[in-house]
């Protein structure tokens, strides 16, 4: 009895020790096979009939190749021609997609691979990595660790005219845990373009049309938008009191005007580039928020609140503005030379998802304090939660504000200041004479609406009397 009992204790002990290799060692050859980090560099440069593509990719990235080697695992430089031109294409070629116009490119040639020491710095110029590419590989006695060497390849597709405009697909997010891919495109002109993303970036337009780029950058304003919880949050607090076509269109417009003074002038490099600055604008957000949900729970005359909320959604309009700079500054390398078209689509697509957020929230509000609860109760409950949220991200922000220095008082910070003062006022001063105009309009009308009522009041009256 005893001895069956110590072989079934002994299966269980193998069994747990067979079990914990089996997690193990897989979990270990996946974190040697798949790099953390690769960065990826290409040249894409159209000339006559063929566009000539230049590509460094690290060898750490290529698994499943058999790459030859010799010794402890030095790469066999003298045997490794038809395994780099493999890799090239298992790896490059059939994760990349080039177009012409709207058509694909086929056919792509191979014309040289070689590989390169982690050192070579070749590939900071076109001219210095195609000389390099064409040129001599490494002596064959080169002792380089197969995983620690560049493969650099040269790769020509054919096309109908170098004057055409080109796209490009990148897929590499395959070949590391986070993939950077740095394109710089030639075209005839001479005018270099860079490109860095980061995994995939779907089809990137290097020279795109003004109505690509609009369309574009529409959907990035949309998508930032709806997925930007806090402004979001700060829109919510600025209609809940509202509610109405009026009020709510004059709130809008100011913190609409406002924001796109600020992402215009970031995108023309107005804003300051201190690395203290993108804190403190996430800290303002914050507390932009906070404010005015508590501004919602303290006052609670609604006269008070649509006079000066326009002004306060102007204001705080201004810093917002430098939030969605911060979300576009990335996608900006996509405008070609459509900048202008770009930032103005982007923030068309911002109101477009603003507009649909309010066609959602204004409905759902109305019905909530109709058969919910009573207006003003649900007002300061609302506000509170999105006040106790505002509340920790302004403490959480401040915290990551506070690493930094304070900025040097001198003569360039008080000009930017300056700067920056007068175009709030000017702003401010558009938006007051925008509204003035607005509401006398309203009164107008108010009044000549109000008018042809008490006539037609008095008309029935003297009907009555006649009678």
């Amino acid at each position: 009895m005893l001895d069956s009992e110590r072989q079934i204790g002994a299966s269980w002990v193998s069994a747990a020790f067979l079990a914990t290799l089996f997690l193990l060692v897989p979990a270990t050859t996946l974190a040697h096979d798949i790099p953390s980090d690769v960065t990826i560099q290409a040249f894409v440069k159209p000339e006559g009939q063929h566009l000539r593509l230049l590509m460094r990719v690290p060898m750490s990235a290529m698994r499943d190749i058999d790459f030859p080697r010799r010794g402890p695992g030095y790469l066999d430089i003298a045997r490794a021609d038809s395994s780099l031109r493999d890799a090239a294409i298992v790896w490059i070629i059939n994760n990349l997609e080039l177009y012409e116009e709207d058509n694909q490119l086929h056919s792509p040639r191979v014309l040289n691979a070689l590989v390169s020491l982690p050192s070579d710095r070749s590939f900071l110029s076109y001219q210095e990595a195609l000389a390099h590419v064409t040129g001599s590989p490494l002596a064959p006695d080169t002792n380089l660790y197969w995983n620690q060497g560049m493969l650099d390849v040269l790769i020509e597709y054919p096309i109908q005219s170098d004057h055409a405009r080109f796209s490009i697909h990148p897929v590499f997010d395959r070949l590391g845990l986070r993939v950077v891919t740095v394109v710089r495109f030639l075209p005839p002109a001479g005018v270099v373009r860079a490109f860095e993303f980061t995994g995939d970036p779907g089809l990137v337009r290097l020279d795109p049309r003004w109505h690509q780029a609009a369309l574009r950058f529409v959907e990035l304003g949309f998508l930032h938008i709806l997925s930007g919880i806090d402004h979001l949050l700060f829109l919510f607090c600025l209609v809940i009191p509202l509610r109405r076509l009026k009020p709510i269109a004059l709130v809008v417009t100011a913190f609409t005007v406002a924001h796109s003074i600020t992402l215009i002038a970031s995108a023309y490099n107005l804003a300051p580039n201190a690395l203290w600055f993108p804190p403190l604008v996430e800290t303002l957000i914050a507390a932009s928020i906070f404010y005015m949900a508590l501004e919602n729970i303290v006052v609670g005359s609604r006269a008070i609140v649509i006079r000066r909320r326009w002004t306060i959604a102007f204001g705080f309009g201004l810093v917002h503005g430098f939030g969605f700079s911060f979300a576009l500054r990335e996608s900006l390398q996509l405008a070609g030379s459509h900048l202008l078209t770009s930032l103005v689509s982007f923030n068309i697509g911002i109101e477009i998802g603003q507009l649909l957020v309010l066609l959602l929230m204004i409905p759902v509000l109305y019905l909530l304090f109709r058969f919910v609860m009573a207006e003003r109760m649900g007002i300061i409950i609302l506000s509170a939660v999105v006040a106790h949220t505002a509340w920790h991200w302004m403490i959480e922000r401040g915290g990551r504000l506070r690493e930094f220095p304070w900025p040097a008082l001198n003569a360039a910070f008080l000009a930017g200041v300056m700067r920056w003062m007068m175009v709030i006022l000017i702003g401010s001063g558009v938006v007051w004479i925008v509204s003035r105009k607005v509401g006398e309009r309203f009164k107008k009308n108010k009044v000549a609406v109000d008018g042809n009522n008490a006539d037609e009041r008095v008309g029935r009256a003297e009907v009555g009397g006649c009678n």
